[in-house]
């Protein structure tokens, strides 16, 4: 191998900021770590969030309404916090110190938030006859100040570290391209066993043990990521920070705006971009010129009052590389937007999936053992666990045959699939309560805690989703990495995020607006606390129906997309 071959021609560097040396550094030597991080993160975060609504059902005294609201939203925050982390990741900190200074203020909020369930004073105080619990406003501010540092720290950890691992395969290197769209299966399946164990293993233990425990368990484990992240320290491979994106995209546009009279010439080498190879933007490469949004190319003629004293005013001039920049952002953005449905979608599996199955028979078989019904999530996990080998293995092989991609699927198919698949999940939740709604009906079953019909019922609807991720989710992972400009790839990532973030508020929007809607005139409403005189399943054909027109939507917008093309030297 030759000198030049040694090192990677990405811009990437060791963790003694010397370009990264192939065979020293990044591909499968540094995922193990940056994986064992990723799992024990999650692990805590969903030992956290998949039993959270009963948390704030009994040891909280909120109502039904009032608990799903409080976790969509507080999941929503860890899912906006994102865009603070990227952009610090992006323009002054690298990826690798935001994921360390993060991880320690989540380990910080994990801390906090066991010693609000566990040390007297902070713990809420309830009657061991009646089980009814009464905390103080003290204790409620120590569980939330707990709560949202860990928004805090996810919301430095969750845009980095995808774009970290996928970081460690030079895009330059065929061989190791090859091997990036694997890393993102793996990436998402080493989230879900962590999120395997939390629905299952501390789901019960917090049922039957205690909340100390149950959250005291996540926080050693979180301690546990952070040591598995600082042991891979030498063998990473660090991007440099590239400066502001937002003050690069802000210069984009100031500068067309400028220049809203001036002709863009018809030959785009007129353009001004650098004559060197190196981009202008630290940390990223040159961008082709698109033909699409025209009028930021304005930003890129070059007039006479451009420079002052000979030095190029970046508000004034702008290369075809920042240009494209903003440009890469703005097409994104429809794809983003139908994510949200999606994402509405898949915060029901922690909200009103649960507490349908609170109302249902939560014994197995005839033991005595009873399931707590946040750990029906499992079976999402385990539906991802199942397909993330089978789509990379074999679906992948197979549909190469036929479409001649690498990747079998494009990545914006692999989005469209997982959109028709929860379509169908939807309607099998709504199918499900209607089915049991009918039973409280035709037995009177309406004041009864438990309708005799198992929880294992329940299955399907979290098989098949779990089905969805691995196309949507996964795929958007990858699409957004993959469609960044390299500077803004942790940015990118918190956009694709951000889905998340505005599922989760618009599942609220929606659940406030049915429930003010349908309680009038005295009605119980769709989703009362006593569900069996509700129609949840109302609320699930409205979320099937919401997610049929973002289909539509989502086709039309993937269709006219250009994906962007870097410039390799």
């Amino acid at each position: 191998m030759a000198a030049e071959d040694s090192y990677t021609k990405d811009g990437t560097t060791d963790f003694r900021n010397n370009p990264a040396n192939k065979k020293k550094t990044g591909t499968w030597k540094a995922c193990p770590y940056i994986l064992g991080n990723e799992c024990c993160e999650r692990l805590a975060y969903y030992g956290i969030s998949t039993n959270l609504v009963n948390y704030l059902k009994t040891q909280m005294n909120q109502t039904t309404v009032k608990a799903a609201n409080n976790v969509t939203n507080w999941s929503g925050t860890c899912y906006v916090m994102p865009l603070l982390g990227a952009f610090l990741a992006d323009a002054y900190l690298g990826r690798y110190w935001t994921i360390a200074i993060f991880s320690i203020i989540y380990a910080l909020g994990m801390t906090v938030l066991t010693m609000s369930a566990s040390v007297h004073g902070l713990k809420p105080l309830c009657n061991d006859h009646t089980g009814s619990c009464h905390p103080t406003d003290t204790q409620i501010g120590a569980f939330f100040l707990g709560l949202y540092l860990i928004a805090l720290g996810t919301g430095g950890i969750k845009p980095c570290v995808s774009s970290f691992g996928a970081d460690q395969f030079d895009d330059s290197d065929e061989a190791e391209k090859k091997k990036k769209s694997s890393f993102f299966n793996w990436f998402y399946f080493s989230i879900n066993i962590g999120a395997l164990i939390a629905s299952s293993v501390l789901v019960w233990i917090q049922t039957n043990v205690g909340w100390a425990w149950g959250f005291g368990i996540p926080a050693v484990t979180m301690a546990l990521a952070v040591v598995s992240f600082f042991s891979g320290t030498h063998l990473y491979r660090n991007q440099r920070p590239g400066g502001s994106p937002l003050t690069r995209i802000v210069q984009v546009i100031v500068a067309s705006c400028r220049k809203s009279r001036v002709r863009v010439p018809e030959d785009e080498s007129l353009l001004y971009e650098t004559a060197d190879n190196e981009s202008a933007v630290v940390g990223s490469r040159k961008l082709d010129h698109t033909k699409q949004l025209r009028f930021f190319d304005k930003a890129a003629v070059e007039t006479q009052s451009d420079r002052i004293k000979g030095s190029v005013n970046s508000w004034r001039l702008c290369t075809v590389t920042q240009v494209e920049e903003l440009k890469s952002i703005i097409r994104l953005l429809p794809i983003l937007a139908t994510g949200i449905i999606f994402s509405a979608v898949y915060s029901q599996m922690s909200t009103l999936f649960v507490l349908q199955g609170n109302t249902m028979n939560l014994h197995m078989g005839k033991s005595s053992f009873e399931i707590p019904s946040a750990s029906l999530s499992l079976f999402d996990t385990v539906s991802v666990i199942f397909w993330v080998p089978i789509y990379d293995r074999l679906i992948v092989p197979f549909v190469r045959r036929f479409t001649g991609h690498k990747n079998g699927f494009t990545q914006l198919q692999r989005i469209a699939v997982g959109l028709v698949i929860s379509i169908i999940a939807m309607l099998i939740a709504g199918t499900l309560e209607l089915i049991r709604l009918s039973e409280v009906r035709k037995h009177n079953y309406y004041n009864r805690e438990h309708v005799p019909m198992s929880v294992f019922w329940q299955v399907p609807q979290y098989f098949i989703i779990g089905a969805a991720e691995v196309f949507t989710f996964i795929g958007q992972l990858e699409f957004f990495y993959e469609q960044a400009p390299d500077a803004m790839r942790s940015l990118c990532s918190a956009l694709s995020l951000m889905t998340t973030a505005l599922g989760n508020y618009v599942s609220t929007f929606l659940v406030s607006v049915v429930t003010d809607l349908s309680t009038r005139n005295g009605q119980p409403g769709w989703i009362p606390d006593n569900l069996n005189y509700g129609r949840l399943d109302y609320f699930f054909w409205l979320l099937a129906a919401l997610s049929v027109l973002n289909l539509g939507a989502y086709l039309v917008v993937a269709r006219s997309y250009t994906y962007k093309r870097a410039i390799v030297v």
